[in-house]
């Protein structure tokens, strides 16, 4: 697998993006789903990746930078034919190690409450992260979990 910047002009990335979108939205209560679509990824202040197993695009991630040295992960997504094959754990370890490259120091997320979404908190996790309230633009609401990391190095 390797993982590449853009993709976003690919029709493969974008069906893979469709059907996050259509998922998060269709798992998670009306106005709750904060998923980007396309033209909110090709603004100034996101990174999109793409991560390719030979030409089958298996999963997507990206990077918003925040105020103050922090940053927001974006639209991680696994395809379903990848899933449990370590597609997201790298994903994850790009963005952070982007994110460290560019001098931010805390990585922060929003994902779902609903149990659809208990793989990504899992991962998150796992990768040291923890609950937090909200941050950014985000308000308190039952269907959003906030999650946050410090980079210090690690």
């Amino acid at each position: 697998m390797h993982i590449i910047e853009g993709g976003l002009d690919d029709p493969r990335v974008v069906e893979l993006l469709h059907t996050h979108l259509v998922r998060a939205r269709a798992e998670t209560a009306r106005g709750s789903a904060h998923a980007l679509d396309l033209s909110g990824l090709r603004a100034r202040e996101v990174t999109f990746w793409s991560a390719w197993e030979g030409e089958a695009v298996v999963g997507v991630g990206a990077l918003l930078r925040l105020d103050g040295g922090q940053g927001e992960i974006k639209s991680m997504h696994t395809a379903e034919t990848a899933r449990g094959q370590g597609v997201g754990s790298a994903m994850l370890r790009h963005i952070m190690a982007a994110a460290r490259a560019r001098g931010m120091s805390r990585l922060s997320l929003e994902t779902g409450s609903w149990p659809y979404f208990e793989p990504a908190r899992s991962l998150y996790t796992r990768h040291g992260f923890v609950e937090c309230g909200p941050f950014g633009d985000y308000r308190e609401d039952p269907n959003s979990v906030f999650m946050t990391r410090e980079l210090n190095g690690t």
